[in-house]
């Protein structure tokens, strides 16, 4: 046995070697030399002898092609039974691969027949169902999913079995309770003769998609639906998207906005400095929020309520920039109107007592520092209470009316003309040239109310008289000028109508008024 063991491993690599067939056969080519050598020498052999080395050689030459021919035949065999070996090997590897990669697909992968016996089903197809592939290898359609199920799913499979592939979308219910969602689909496999055998099955889980769709739909929903102005630009400034809102707001259309920038709307309101500040806020906060003018498509000033707010990417940075807004100019039209209404008069328009001291007492601290002087005219309307109990109250308030606008009319931009109520008002006469410009405002005032007014189909005249204060020499408060210019009108007045008298600090109690020319 020892000596068997030995020797069989150098036969078999005699066997195996390639090179062993051409050994025997170079043997054999040599015997067959040697035996033609051998033969002229037999003459000094015997017949016998002769004959039997002729033999052996003779032998020996047919056997060792013999040989090297059944070598030959082993090698081929021993190669092609390798190449096999290896090719199978090969095949039994591609077959695992394939296997780990359907098995590793998220996506359910199974194979039924025509008899609907499920021929294959990787590991997710198990999962789904809750069931090892074992069991899931051989059962049948209807057994595996439940009848309503089937139900949906039978036109789809008399479809495939037709030859006709399927696509379709379901929401099923998983083996722990929950519900998912999946896109089918059914391929048929077809025999050489065309005839199916049978269809293979992918199903697609799209669950997180469906999830993510709905959202994307609530926020499409609500885009669209939004009172407020939304406007996406890029990095650039470039406009991606604007909602209904927008539109209505700006006036102008999509295919208007998409591709252009916010500039657009730009109202000239705000300087450089505006802007600057409010991207140093974005770019230092992700946000900024403040009201901002801007102009519509037809040229419009509005004033918007906007939140500019920074998208970033996922390296943090910015990539979409989204501004929301509401056009709040109705609002702020209103808060103006509630604003003007506390400052003026209600009848006449002009400001009030409120805003006459505010306006005073800017004066002053204006004049304080360039020592500039003003005064204080004390209006009061002669004959005003007989026309207003004789002609009624609504006459008397479009005769004040009147009055309002005459007394408008010979205004600067930078003087001043109140109603303190009733018949009296104040003018303020800014930066005057002298007594003598003061004297010639006030003639032209008195010469303005005296001229004939025609209200309501009446025609009436009234006069005025007018007490003047200056600023600084006859007061450095606001109450002080007025208490002083109220004085010297009622001193005018009491040498009758229209009037004027500048205030005096002498104790004589009615200065000498003055004659108008």
């Amino acid at each position: 046995m020892s000596v068997e063991k030995t020797h069989r491993p150098w036969l078999n690599a005699v066997i195996v070697s390639p090179c062993s067939k051409y050994f025997f056969v170079v043997l054999a080519v040599v015997s067959l030399i040697a035996s033609i050598e051998i033969w002229p020498l037999s003459v000094t052999h015997s017949v016998f002898e002769h004959g039997f080395y002729f033999l052996v050689m003779a032998t020996f030459a047919i056997t060792c092609p013999f040989i090297a021919h059944r070598i030959h035949v082993t090698h081929r065999i021993q190669k092609a039974l390798k190449q096999a070996e290896s090719v199978s090997e090969a095949s039994v590897k591609s077959e695992q691969l394939i296997r780990t990669i359907v098995d590793s697909a998220p996506n359910m992968m199974g194979y039924w027949d025509k008899n609907l016996r499920c021929r294959f089903a990787n590991n997710a197809f198990s999962e789904w169902f809750g069931m090892p592939p074992e069991d899931v290898i051989g059962i049948r359609f209807q057994d595996l999913v439940s009848e309503q199920l089937y139900a949906l799913n039978e036109p789809h499979i008399r479809a495939v079995l037709a030859g006709k592939p399927q696509r379709f979308e379901r929401t099923l219910t998983k083996a722990d309770g929950s519900v998912g969602h999946i896109i089918g689909h059914y391929i048929p496999d077809f025999e050489a003769g065309g005839t199916v055998r049978g269809f293979s099955i992918q199903a697609n889980e799209i669950t997180v998609l469906k999830e993510i769709e709905a959202k994307l739909k609530l926020a499409a929903c609500v885009f669209d639906n939004t009172l407020d102005g939304v406007l996406i630009t890029n990095v650039d400034g470039v406009i991606l998207s604007v909602n209904p809102g927008f539109v209505e707001i700006t006036g102008y259309t999509v295919e208007e906005s998409v591709g252009q920038t916010p500039h657009i709307l730009h109202s000239d309101r705000h300087d450089q400095a505006f802007y600057t500040s409010m991207w140093e806020e974005i770019n230092a906060e992700g946000c900024w929020h403040g009201e901002i003018w801007n102009r519509r498509k037809d040229g419009e000033l509005y004033l918007q309520r906007m939140t500019i707010s920074v998208v970033l990417d996922g390296i943090g940075e910015p990539m979409r920039y989204v501004s929301v807004f509401s056009d709040i100019t109705a609002l702020w039209k209103k808060d103006e109107h509630i604003r003007h209404l506390a400052f003026h008069d209600a009848l006449t328009d002009l400001p009030n007592r409120t805003l006459l001291m505010d306006r005073i007492s800017q004066k002053l601290l204006h004049s304080n520092r360039e020592e500039s002087h003003f005064a204080l005219m004390f209006l009061d309307l002669d004959g005003f209470k007989l026309v207003n109990d004789q002609l009624g109250h609504k006459f008397g308030d479009d005769l004040l009316k009147d009055v309002a606008k005459r007394l408008l009319a010979l205004v600067r931009s930078s003087d001043t003309i109140a109603r303190l109520g009733g018949d009296e008002f104040i003018f303020l006469l800014n930066n005057p040239r002298g007594r003598d410009e003061i004297t010639d405002v006030a003639n032209r005032i008195v010469a303005s109310i005296n001229e004939p007014i025609e209200i309501l189909g009446e025609v009436v005249q009234i006069g005025v008289s007018l007490g003047i204060a200056t600023f600084p020499a006859d007061g450095d408060s606001a109450s002080d000028l007025i208490i002083n210019a109220d004085s010297a009108m009622y001193a005018a007045k009491s040498f009758g109508n229209n009037n004027i008298r500048f205030f005096s600090a002498e104790h004589s109690p009615l200065p000498k008024p003055i004659v108008l020319k």
